[in-house]
């Protein structure tokens, strides 16, 4: 299990990852393809779980890509997913060119700052 502690103290190798609108299983499935590449605040083994109560539900992870611990493989979605993330621009470029190696990967909208950049990302079954 990686833990926050665990990540480097490098904001600017940080990417926050938020996804709503998306079946839970194609939320694991993007989750868990990160999660192959890069150290999470998340434990490995944790799951998505549905809100019982039918509001949207967003699920969050912050991952450190300072240092690539492995590639996903090609993984398939039922539907296409719009993930978010948030961070530096290098960092989110490496968690975009993590993502293409597992999903088909379309930049559909960014807002940048001066450090940082938000990214809106459309993944889909390559």
């Amino acid at each position: 299990m990686t833990t926050a502690q665990d990540q480097t103290a490098d904001p600017a190798a940080q990417v926050a990852v938020t996804l709503d609108s998306c079946a839970k299983e194609d939320a694991q499935t993007v989750l868990t393809a990160l999660s192959a590449s890069f150290p999470s605040d998340r434990a490995l083994d944790h799951e998505p779980a549905d809100d019982k109560s039918g509001l949207p539900t967003v699920w969050t992870a912050t991952y450190d890509v300072s240092r690539t611990i492995g590639l996903p493989g090609p993984a398939r979605l039922s539907e296409p997913v719009t993930v978010t993330a948030q961070g530096g621009y290098r960092a989110v470029d490496r968690l975009r060119e993590s993502l293409a190696e597992a999903f088909a990967v379309q930049v559909v909208g960014t807002a940048a700052g001066d450090q940082e950049q938000e990214a809106r990302l459309r993944l889909d079954n390559r």
